[in-house]
């Protein structure tokens, strides 16, 4: 099931052994290499805390939050070692620049669905320019027409051009 990034945020992480929330989403960690959301980071709800969630310890996704087994899951950035360097880069996917591999600006990312099961971004959602937005409207990229993931834009195959050529009239 694909959901919208912001739908991800500002979820409670309920607990299964209490039953009752343990924290808050607060953003998630994304990996440029392969645009999956490794963990979510969480604020604790006892002491304040930022604590990680890794995807792998969620055992459900419903309306109300993400299910997990108790509030040991949660874990301190600084303990998850294989980690450390998807976190420090703080890789934030909105407002990057969408170009084409033949170097054309498309616009900027505006929001991104997930699919919730593996949490891979899926689709980019690019708002572009205003005169654009009025030709063409919004686009929708798919996590496969993706070249390259850079520190500053996206870089996306080629979009196809609509055909200005026009069909030869035919004789009755």
């Amino acid at each position: 099931m694909l959901q919208l990034s912001g739908t991800l945020l500002n979820k409670e992480i309920l607990s299964l052994r209490t039953g009752a929330p343990v924290a808050t989403v607060v953003s998630p960690i994304i990996n440029p290499d392969n645009l999956k959301i490794e963990a979510l980071i969480c604020s604790d709800r006892f002491n304040g805390n930022n604590l990680v969630l890794l995807y792998q310890d969620i055992r459900e996704y419903t309306t109300k939050g993400y299910i997990v087994n108790d509030h040991d899951v949660l874990t301190d950035p600084e303990d998850l070692v294989r980690l450390q360097d998807v976190i420090k880069l703080n890789y934030k996917l909105v407002g990057k620049q969408v170009v084409t591999t033949s170097k054309e600006k498309v616009g900027k990312i505006s929001d991104y669905a997930v699919e919730i099961e593996t949490m891979y971004i899926q689709k980019l959602y690019v708002a572009q320019s205003l005169i654009k937005s009025f030709a063409g409207g919004s686009l929708s990229i798919d996590r496969s027409q993706i070249h390259e993931v850079t520190d500053t834009k996206v870089v996306i195959n080629d979009l196809l051009k609509p055909s200005t050529i026009a069909a030869p009239a035919t004789a009755i």
